[in-house]
């Protein structure tokens, strides 16, 4: 064969090569999963509305990209030849540690205390639950919060070669901070800490189906009730885990896991999964729960759910804190992860704003501008930023025309937001600047 058909040959099978992922798309077969991602949709020539789709073309060429044949199985591909030969995750969030374990990216800032919370955000995360905790038992429910420990937080012997952080990280201010406000914390940290099994997997940043008992057991002992889900019976069962999900999409391998038998708690309404939403059951205990959770929730909520009459399970942010009244709930309880804890500070819980008494104040310089939202059950959610810094300790109330002062939710960036009776005049809002109570009026 000459130089020149030998190459043209090479070309040829180059080209065909190339061909295989666009062409294999027309082959019929099942549809990738994504892994831990969701892919592109294909899109149509017009939209819901019946209008030509103008976004067409981009749309249609990230549907080939996301979708294109073999895609999962060249990525896992690449990510094993990395892993093995580099040892590298080809997946930002996705840490290599040791003997196969895996951490979830977004830790590392905890980990590291390259990202602590200032002064000031502490108390505001711990006085807004404070506020919450106000609220749930001005409504006749017990309040309780936990925060899931990420699992570099107890398995920091499996990370690389990163330095931890020196201090006390953003959940134990947090504690500290809770304890000093009067608010209800359960500690898992030392709870899961006190145990040699391991109770997180390996492969996923999540703790197991015995770690979840493990949590449930601890909740229940909080809000005044015993179980002992922890000591079992519990069968064998296998799981696959999130990060390794990220980083072989088209990979096989499970790991071991449980499942407790014995809960025989019932779904009010059907779920298409433990990542629903809202998620209401029926149970064998006493009781009327309302729990806020995070993905920790996903193997948490069974035992709960299981304890209680009756429970409600949301995943939503801001916290629907006024559902405490609309399901007479008993308990009121909220569970977020570690490397979470700023949403305590982003958005202002769906609730009445407390009323308080109007201190004495001194007009400061200048004005707040207040953005307003269409009213909810009869109360507006009023939001605005301070123009200076407050005192680290400082709350913020908003007076009214009618003589009636309220406090806010402590927001990130010098934020604050509260809902308001509907036909209440925010007047002003005073802070602690200085030492001093500072009064700014209102625009809105």
């Amino acid at each position: 064969m000459g130089k020149k058909a030998a190459c043209a040959l090479f070309t040829a099978l180059i080209l065909l090569v190339c061909l295989v992922p666009s062409a294999g798309m027309l082959l019929p077969r099942e549809a990738d999963t994504g892994g831990n991602e969701t892919l592109a949709a294909l899109p149509g020539i017009y939209d819901r509305q019946g209008r030509l789709n103008t976004q067409y073309l981009s749309q249609l060429q990230r549907y080939a990209e996301d979708n294109h044949y073999l895609r999962q199985r060249m990525i896992t591909l690449w990510s094993e030849l990395n892993v093995r030969y580099l040892g590298t995750s080809i997946a930002e969030d996705v840490v290599l540690g040791t003997d196969g374990w895996l951490y979830f990216g977004d830790t590392l800032p905890d980990y590291a205390g390259t990202d602590s919370m200032t002064e000031r955000e502490i108390f505001s995360a711990a006085r807004n639950l404070a506020l919450a905790q106000e609220y749930c038992e001005s409504r006749g429910a017990e309040f309780l919060f936990t925060v899931a420990p990420n699992k570099n937080s107890l398995y920091p012997e499996r990370m690389p070669g990163i330095t931890p952080a020196a201090g006390p990280g953003n959940a134990e201010r947090l504690a500290e901070e809770l304890e000093r406000q009067g608010v209800c914390y359960l500690d898992l940290f030392a709870l899961f800490r006190g145990r040699e099994e391991t109770l997180y997997f390996a492969s996923d940043s999540h703790w197991n189906a015995r770690g979840a008992a493990l949590a449930a057991d601890a909740v229940n002992g909080a809000l005044g009730r015993t179980t002992r889900y922890f000591d079992g019976p519990f069968d064998p069962a296998s799981h696959r885990g999130d990060l390794y999900d990220m980083l072989y999409p088209a990979g096989t391998a499970e790991e071991g896991d449980f499942v407790c038998p014995d809960l025989r708690f019932t779904y009010d309404a059907p779920i298409r999964s433990a990542e629903n939403l809202t998620i209401m059951t029926s149970g064998g205990g006493e009781g009327s729960l309302l729990m806020f959770r995070d993905s920790f929730g996903n193997n948490l909520y069974p035992y709960l759910a299981d304890s209680f009459a009756s429970a409600l399970f949301s995943r939503a942010m801001p916290y629907r804190l006024d559902l405490t009244a609309a399901r007479e709930a008993d308990f009121v309880a909220a569970e977020l992860v570690e490397r979470n804890l700023r949403y305590l500070i982003r958005e202002a819980p769906v609730m009445p704003a407390p009323r308080r008494q109007a201190v004495e104040s001194a007009r400061g310089e200048g004005f707040i501008s207040l953005a307003r939202e269409a009213p909810e059950e009869g109360h507006v959610l009023s939001s605005g930023t301070l123009p200076r810094a407050p005192d680290s300790g400082s709350p913020v109330l908003v007076n009214t025309a009618d003589g009636g002062c309220y406090e806010a939710f402590l927001l990130e960036d010098g934020r604050f937001g509260l809902y308001l009776p509907e036909d209440a005049e925010p007047e002003s809002a005073v802070f602690y600047a200085g030492g001093g109570a500072v009064r700014l009026p209102l625009i809105w």
